[in-house]
């Protein structure tokens, strides 16, 4: 017992009470514009995909061309190929408001995606019945389409934002700030496992959270 003190007692707690909450500012920015870009594109992708109200073979290609391409990035070289970008957008590209467009970009075709499937997953006997009613696609769409899929955009969301968990980790490498930031300049560059090992407990913890508040939105929200 006395040597667990003795290990944990040269950690700075106020520097990783700091670092969380810029993770957490990180993930809950980025969130918020991955929705903003995400959930339309999702429904574009959804929309004009075969056989949907909108089928267009070459505008979904390329929609879904961009996105594959995204998603497939290593996240560690998009936040490094959009350095000039970052900083022609934030004036920077490091800290905490330098790591959000990166994060942005990187989740918003993972989102996009997600929302294209669950919205598959819409039982196709009430878009018919909408049209059969007369209602307009804008009806469609916001009045039976999403209030029927609004569960599973939940649990996307919720996968989004332990993704971004992820990534905001990973921003670390370029200084974006957080927990990610702590544990490469301590626990990796100093040798300080310590911090490694609070840093990464803390992660864990943050996407345990994430995942049974998601998990009670979706179930409550599920008709039974």
């Amino acid at each position: 017992m006395s040597l667990f003190l003795e290990l944990f007692a040269a950690i700075d707690w106020a520097d990783i009470g700091t670092a969380t909450v810029e993770t957490l500012t990180m993930v809950g920015g980025s969130l918020v514009f991955t929705i903003i870009f995400g959930l339309p594109l999702g429904i574009v992708l959804f929309l004009t995909g075969p056989r949907q109200l909108l089928a267009h073979k070459q505008v979904y290609s390329f929609l879904s061309l961009l996105v594959n391409l995204l998603r497939s990035m290593p996240f560690v070289i998009l936040l490094i190929l959009m350095i000039p970008v970052t900083v022609a957008l934030v004036g920077t590209s490091i800290g905490v408001v330098g790591a959000i467009p990166p994060l942005v970009v990187g989740a918003t075709p993972f989102f996009a995606r997600l929302v294209e499937n669950v919205l598959r997953e819409v039982d196709r006997g009430i878009i018919e019945a909408s049209q059969a009613m007369g209602a307009t696609l804008r009806q469609i769409v916001f009045g039976a389409v999403l209030p029927e899929a609004f569960p599973g955009l939940l649990a996307a969301t919720t996968v989004t934002a332990i993704a971004l968990v992820s990534y905001a980790a990973m921003s670390g490498v370029i200084g974006g700030g957080g927990l990610g930031d702590l544990a490469i300049r301590f626990g990796y560059q100093r040798f300080q496992t310590e911090v490694m090992f609070v840093t990464v407990a803390i992660l864990l913890i943050l996407v345990q959270l994430l995942q049974m508040f998601g998990d009670r939105l979706v179930h409550r929200f599920t008709r039974s």
